[in-house]
């Protein structure tokens, strides 16, 4: 995680608060929360350093105050929930977070998938329908979904990914029933009202996640079984060479969460658009040096390139989540 991410002052205050309830308090507060959320917390826990009893105490007395303050206002029930992230995040972007939270209350066996390693889910999705595959990295996160879709045969990824993005939604009742087989695999509530996963956008976050290369062939793959879809996902994915389109402010915020020594590498293989992107948001020194780097680096390999421009677009992606930067092009929004 960087930097940036885990100086936020929300996550920082989480994570002084958790260190001044003691490990037993701390450890029940924090098996309620999901992976991504704990990963955030404790990395921002090991970065706090010493604090003194006054900075302890503001950040206890801000927590009691925001606590009686929302303690009446009817916290937990799905209104609440759905309007706040709705209004936090809008209406498209929160939609499918919304249900995944809602579902995610009483379901066990999807939740645990979170929890496992890519590989082990592919082995276990491996002798599974496409569509039930579909479903479940469309209910999990992104990157975790484009792991284990990079895991699986090649054979079928393609299929799995074009299911992803014509899922048109899914009944809780039909996500309940998944949920317990995955539950007695490894050992709610029905409704009329569909599960808003899936999607183009599911499609193209997961391509966006997977490794350098493997994007290109499922596109290619996609590309021959149904063209007009292709080119819907890939409208949505989000390249190197669309970091042009940001802003210089955010841009500058980019380039110092990026390492400097993938910017050789990322920049031997973009065009003159892009580099002069990046020099432009340099200081002049800067932006001198990595010229001279540029001119007496000898060829590289394409994956290194490709790596490294990965790396970048990851940042900047990772910098969009947290709410640093923005990401847009062509007056929309990436995913």
């Amino acid at each position: 995680m960087s930097e940036a991410t885990a100086s936020q002052p929300n996550v920082r205050d989480a994570a002084v608060l958790l260190l001044s309830l003691g490990e037993q308090a701390a450890a029940d507060v924090l098996k309620h929360l999901g992976p991504k959320e704990i990963q955030r917390i404790g990395a921002a826990m090991s970065g706090v350093g010493s604090l003194t009893v006054s900075q302890v105490s503001d950040t206890i007395s801000t927590f009691l105050n925001e606590a009686k303050t929302h303690a009446s206002v009817g916290v937990g029930t799905d209104d609440y929930i759905r309007n706040t992230l709705t209004k936090a995040l809008g209406e498209d972007k929160a939609a499918g977070l919304i249900d995944r939270i809602l579902f995610g209350r009483s379901s066990k066996g999807l939740e645990t998938l979170k929890w496992m390693e890519p590989r082990e889910v592919a082995d276990h999705l491996r002798n599974e329908h496409p569509q039930t595959i579909a479903v479940v990295l469309a209910y999990l996160d992104s990157e975790q979904s484009a792991a284990i879709l990079g895991r699986m045969s090649e054979s079928i990824r393609a299929e799995v990914l074009a299911r992803v993005a014509t899922l048109d939604g899914v009944q809780p009742s039909a996500l309940n029933r998944l949920d317990e087989l995955i539950e007695r695999q490894f050992s709610g509530k029905d409704s009329s009202r569909t599960t808003s996963i899936g999607g183009a956008k599911a499609a193209a976050s997961i391509l966006n996640n997977m490794e350098p290369g493997q994007e290109s062939l499922l596109l290619g793959q996609l590309r021959k079984t149904d063209g007009a879809l292709a080119s819907s996902i890939e409208d949505l994915i989000f390249t190197f060479d669309d970091l042009v389109e940001i802003e210089d402010r955010d841009f500058q915020q980019l380039l110092r969460e990026v390492a400097n020594e993938l910017l050789v590498p990322a920049l031997k293989a973009a065009d003159d658009t892009v580099r002069d992107k990046f020099f432009k948001n340099m200081s002049q020194r800067a932006g001198e040096m990595l010229r001279d780097d540029l001119e007496s680096r000898g060829p590289i390999k394409i994956t290194e390139a490709e790596a490294a421009q990965k790396e970048i677009v990851n940042a900047a992606k990772r910098l969009a989540e947290a709410g640093t930067i923005s990401l847009a092009a062509n007056g929309g929004s990436y995913v």
